[in-house]
């Protein structure tokens, strides 16, 4: 019984399973059928698709052909219209050529007459050339027979006297334009000398220096030169100088040849007085602070000095000999600020005729630095200073213009020349210098005095301060020639002889004068 189940399990099994495989199979084909159908449809659907775009494209390519077809009208429209227009300016060009072409006609005709006058005129002045040439050595011969001269001493004589025409009008050419070139520079040069001086300014730089110290009383005297003379004797050796006691009331003085050891005596003295403990240690102690704070002082006025006259990146030892300047003098003139003013003078000169204010303004401010160190050197200040500046890297405009601003070399930098004419201005304007009475008589004495020791002259006068000399010459025993070697040897005997601010003029005066009395 078990296996009759098992056996009708098994069948149903197998029944199921048969049963299953054809219902697969059913599933299958309705499957397939289901797929064919829808392929046909897709298919279908394709082939209207590609049908409605093969119309739609159909269309596009016939509007398309369309358009072309338009636009080709369209170019071949414009390119007949431009076809035309060329056409008309070809044929407007035609008729120019045309035009032009009968008018290049009508001047040929014309030429070729010109040229059938031109040929006549030309044959009829070569028959009058001709004629000129035989009527011309007619003339020649003529001349020669006259003149006894042949045609080369004829040419020559000619050609002579043409030079000397020549070169008389050319001489009175060239002094025609010296003068009016010598009057645009003068005007010229006293503008821009005028507008310098106007535009400084400055106020007179004369000082008087006197090396004198008052005292409270004659008793400060005795103790000044102190026992046997030892105080005085240890303050002349600390300082350098000579104190010079006399019955002056209230008043010593101090001598010595360096103005900054003669300003140090004066200030230490005054210390001395003022402290009133006077002996050689005590003296030794005031000297040497003194001079420490002399030293201060002279670099603080050397930097002022660069700072005032807008000259900057100078050396530390040229300023301190700039700070010496201040305490040296000439003809009472104070060398710093005369050397200030003509930096000032320099600068402005300088940029009047186009150059460097600047450099100008260093080479007026330097001019004088060999007067902070000419008693220590041998020469003159001008070969000192341009020494020391070109010892401390200072440029070959500054170095020349110290060494030339008195016209002792010849003058090669145009700076040289502005620092001369500012040194002459400072040194010359009125009130800048002054003299002595006495000085001043003697100097215009001595100045009469070399003037009348000259064969010939008669009177001598000075004038304009000593500026001036007027030499009266005797008419008889000199000539207009002699009067001008009188008037060159003066001069030079001035220069050798003397010294003097500026420059003199000598002015010969030479006239006969004949007098007849009627009776």
């Amino acid at each position: 019984m078990e296996a009759g189940a098992v056996i009708a399990v098994v069948a149903a099994a197998l029944i199921a399973a048969a049963l299953t495989i054809v219902l697969v199979k059913m599933v299958d084909r309705l499957r397939r059928k289901d797929a064919e159908s829808e392929a046909r449809q897709i298919l279908d659907k394709a082939e209207q698709d590609a049908a409605q775009r093969r119309k739609e494209a159909e269309l596009e390519i016939k509007e398309r052909s369309i358009q072309a077809k338009a636009e080709a009208d369209r170019e071949l429209s414009k390119s007949r219209q431009e076809i035309h227009e060329r056409e008309r300016v070809l044929d407007k060009r035609h008729d120019t050529v045309e035009q032009q072409f009968e008018q290049l006609r009508r001047q040929e005709k014309m030429v070729e007459n010109t040229q059938r006058k031109l040929a006549e005129k030309i044959e009829d002045t070569n028959r009058r050339n001709e004629e000129l040439s035989n009527l011309l050595d007619l003339q020649r011969q003529t001349l020669h027979a006259l003149s006894g001269l042949s045609k080369e001493q004829a040419t020559r004589q000619l050609l002579e006297t043409l030079e000397n025409d020549l070169r008389h009008e050319a001489g009175q050419i060239i002094q025609r334009h010296e003068k009016k070139m010598a009057e645009v520079c003068e005007s010229k040069s006293r503008d821009i000398l005028l507008t310098s001086i106007q535009r400084y300014a400055s106020a007179h730089t004369g000082e008087t220096t006197t090396s004198t110290v008052d005292i409270p009383s004659d008793e400060m005297k005795g103790r000044i030169i102190g026992r046997e003379g030892r105080n005085i004797r240890a303050f002349e050796k600390a300082t350098g100088v000579d104190v010079i006691i006399d019955d002056t009331p209230g008043v010593v003085i101090v001598s010595g040849f360096d103005p900054v050891r003669r300003e140090v005596a004066r200030m230490a003295l005054n210390k001395l007085i003022a402290d009133g403990r006077i002996h050689p240690a005590r003296i030794e102690e005031i000297v040497a602070e003194t001079t420490n704070e002399m030293e201060r002082h002279i670099q603080k006025h050397g930097e002022e000095a660069g700072q005032e006259a807008d000259v900057p990146g100078l050396h530390p030892k040229i300023i301190h000999l700039l700070g010496r300047l201040r305490f040296r003098t000439s003809y009472s003139q104070n060398v710093l600020r005369h050397s200030i003013e003509v930096a000032f003078l320099a600068g402005m000169i300088a940029e009047e005729i186009g150059l460097d204010g600047t450099l100008a303004r260093r080479c007026g401010l330097l001019h004088d630095i060999g007067k902070a160190a000419d008693h220590e050197a041998e020469g003159g200040h001008p070969k000192i200073g341009a020494e020391l500046l070109k010892r401390y890297g200072e440029g070959p405009d500054v170095v020349h213009a110290a060494l030339g601003h008195h016209d002792d070399i010849r003058i090669d930098h145009p700076y040289t020349v502005a620092v001369a004419a500012a040194d002459a201005i400072s040194a010359s304007r009125p009130g800048a210098r002054r003299e002595t009475l006495d000085r001043y008589i003697k100097r215009m004495e001595e100045l009469e005095r070399i003037a009348t020791s000259f064969e010939g002259v008669e009177q001598a006068f000075a004038i304009q301060a000593g500026r001036e000399l007027r030499v009266i010459a005797s008419a008889r025993d000199t000539t207009d020639a002699s009067a001008a070697k009188i008037a060159h040897d003066i001069a030079q005997a001035f220069e050798q002889q003397l010294t003097y601010p500026g420059e003199i003029k000598v002015t010969v005066l030479r006239e006969m004068r004949i007098t007849e009395i009627a009776r």
